[in-house]
């Protein structure tokens, strides 16, 4: 079994920060060429500076704006018809704002769901050709632990989710038969400045400090601790390996054992 990604070429969206930014450093501390894309520029060439060369490999980026499918989408294809195949995608954007289900706007559901999945549609369309002309494809989503019980506070985003993870498992079935996996990745309680944003807005809403929302969000979780972005790159970076070869269609949840107790 091989549980390297040596002559591998992964696009990883979103990934200047956060759990973007654990996946593009775990998968080319594996060998993998990675291509970043996002829409910040002077960020983006601060992360190739953080990526592994060890294995040789040359990384690219490609600038682009996730909430903008279309242009996203161009932006990749004209960057591979000069380019080699891409074998895996990592289909991760930022989630929508806060907000009760009911306080939102038709337009924040529209808007939430051009950026998640109208743009992740696009983008497997866009690196499709090159994966079934080599029977090997990894597309990974990223989502939430929402997938499984909806997050209070969160309505358009568990709405979106829930679509997302259903696309990919639809997706999984359908490409299996090229040599190509489909899996979602559904993060729980992980340290990014995405998180502690959340917390601020629940402290303002519960009249409580940010610190002890985040202390109370800590102590349900059974591992007592937020995970890590190391520690979501290093799922990813494994499935995306042939090691993973027989793993498709799952919605699988890195928490720290919260679902093994909430749902």
């Amino acid at each position: 079994m091989r549980y390297d990604l040596k002559g591998k070429r992964a696009v990883v969206c979103g990934s200047t920060q956060g759990i973007g930014l654990g996946c593009a450093l775990e998968m080319a501390e594996l060998g993998a060429e990675i291509i970043l894309l996002a829409r910040n520029e002077t960020s983006l060439q601060r992360t190739l500076g953080q990526l592994s060369t060890a294995a040789g490999q040359q990384h690219r980026m490609v600038c682009a704006d996730l909430s903008q499918p279309q242009a996203a989408a161009a932006a990749l294809t004209s960057y591979l018809a000069d380019s080699s195949p891409v074998h895996i995608l990592i289909n991760n954007t930022g989630g929508p704002p806060a907000g009760l289900a009911v306080d939102a706007r038709p337009e924040d559901f529209l808007a939430a769901y051009q950026s998640h999945l109208i743009t992740a549609q696009l983008l497997v369309l866009a690196v499709l050709p090159g994966m079934k002309a080599q029977q090997y494809g990894r597309i990974m989503n990223i989502i939430s632990s929402s997938v499984l019980t909806p997050i209070a506070g969160l309505g358009v985003s568990n709405t979106t989710r829930g679509a997302v993870a259903n696309w990919g498992k639809t997706l999984a079935a359908e490409l299996a038969p090229f040599g190509i996996t489909v899996n979602n990745i559904l993060p729980g309680a992980i340290d990014t400045t995405r998180l502690r944003s959340l917390f601020l807005k629940k402290a303002e809403l519960r009249g409580k400090s940010a610190e002890q929302v985040a202390s109370d969000r800590m102590n349900a979780i059974p591992m007592k601790r937020f995970g890590t972005i190391q520690e979501i790159g290093a799922v990813v970076a494994f499935l995306a390996t042939p090691a993973a070869a027989f793993v498709s269609g799952v919605n699988l949840p890195v928490d720290g054992a919260q679902a093994a107790v909430q749902y």
